[in-house]
């Protein structure tokens, strides 16, 4: 499906490794924003997918970020715990747990993690995929003194010191635990990463001409897609026609920013395509001359998208707030300020006109560097490290 797949791809490998592996998830897709797994009278179900248990779990429909995605987080925590116990007492369902990982984005899930791991005497772990609402309060989305951000404050720092360990995805959460006083030796990095034997690299005959830069991933309030749309009107006025645009993907952004290029008149330069499956995202990668990524502000968690860019060998153009990013490191790409469409359009152009060897170096050296340090085989040591220590 469309979206991250961390704890499939990580399960997969960990039931390789002999472990038993029960992801519990919502039945409603959160992009798509529709039911995908369950009937109308069905609460939930197990699939087994590769090895590794899914239990799906009907949750409250949404169709925006309003109230009613409030209901549906609540009730993904409420079915999660009540569902978790009732479980594991049905025979050829699944077994009692060791250790149960409660993943954010949203802290909901995270406590119903604890409760289980309460109820079944099982060791605790914390996942923070994102920092809620630290995350909401840098973007402006919430104040810092609003009641709903110091509850979601101190359960925040509750459930880290319940855990037995954190395990983060951006090194730049350490120094926010440190702010609150979480003792480090129970954290570990663990970024997200590919499965870069599924990225075939072969000469590829492009589908139709032009210098295509490709967006794939949320089109969200955290990935700032106005700038790129003013970077292509820049790019545009500059008379490069050659350099044609696509992003794929969905969001609650998405309709304004189609309406956006209109306004702006770069219908002609730029594609927004419905999101496609994780299977086909190498062949879509290999379709493309560039990759595109934009932040908004300061991200707490570990882009996905990178590290596909990266295992298609595929050089990039990364707009970050971060003052050092992987880029630099592998040399697969340039970086450029935050904010500042300029800035942006020049990268592109630059990359545009570099010789086709010099784009195709960057690639290979991203492909390298992923390999070595994100793929999953190599996190999921980090895992069992982590799982191991407790």
């Amino acid at each position: 499906m469309p979206g991250g797949t961390r704890h499939y791809d990580f399960g997969k490998e960990l039931v390789r490794r002999d472990y038993k592996v029960t992801i519990f998830a919502s039945s409603f897709h959160y992009s798509r924003h529709k039911e995908l797994k369950l009937n109308k009278d069905e609460k939930w179900k197990v699939e087994n997918i590769d090895g590794v248990n899914f239990v799906w779990v009907k949750t409250f429909p949404y169709q925006k970020n309003n109230w009613k995605r409030v209901i549906n987080m609540l009730s993904f925590a409420s079915q999660v715990y009540w569902v978790g116990k009732t479980i594991v007492k049905e025979k050829n369902k699944i077994e009692k747990p060791d250790i149960i990982i409660g993943s954010s984005v949203h802290l909901l899930t995270v406590l119903s993690a604890y409760f289980l791991a309460r109820h079944f005497k099982a060791k605790f772990v914390m996942e923070v995929r994102d920092l809620w609402p630290q995350s909401l309060i840098d973007i402006g989305r919430l104040k810092k003194n609003n009641l709903i951000a110091i509850i979601l404050k101190a359960l925040e720092k509750f459930l880290f010191q319940k855990s037995k360990a954190i395990i983060i995805l951006s090194p730049l959460v350490r120094d926010y635990l440190a702010s609150l006083g979480i003792k480090q030796k129970n954290i570990y990095l663990i970024p997200n990463g590919v499965e870069v034997s599924k990225y075939k690299i072969t000469e590829i005959i492009k589908e139709g001409g032009g210098f295509r830069v490709v967006y794939t991933g949320s089109v969200g309030v955290v990935n700032d897609l106005d700038q790129a749309l003013q970077a292509i009107k820049i790019i545009q006025e500059k008379e490069f026609g050659g350099i044609k645009f696509v992003f794929i993907g969905s969001g609650v952004e998405k309709e304004r920013l189609i309406k956006k290029s209109e306004e702006l008149g770069i219908l002609k330069s730029v594609e927004f395509l419905d999101p496609v499956s994780k299977k086909r995202m190498p062949d879509i990668l290999a379709q493309a001359d560039l990759c595109l990524l934009v932040e908004n502000k300061i991200l707490y968690g570990s882009s996905n998208k990178l590290k596909d860019y990266m295992a298609a060998a595929k050089p990039i153009v990364f707009s970050t707030f971060a003052k050092h990013n992987i880029l630099n490191d592998a040399n697969c790409g340039l970086s450029v300020s935050p904010n500042n469409p300029q800035a942006l359009a020049e990268a592109i152009i630059k990359s545009y006109q570099m010789d086709s060897k010099e784009r195709n170096k960057m690639g290979e050296n991203g492909r390298i560097y992923v390999e070595k340090h994100y793929n999953i085989p190599v996190l999921v040591n980090e895992l069992e490290k982590a799982l191991n220590s407790i």
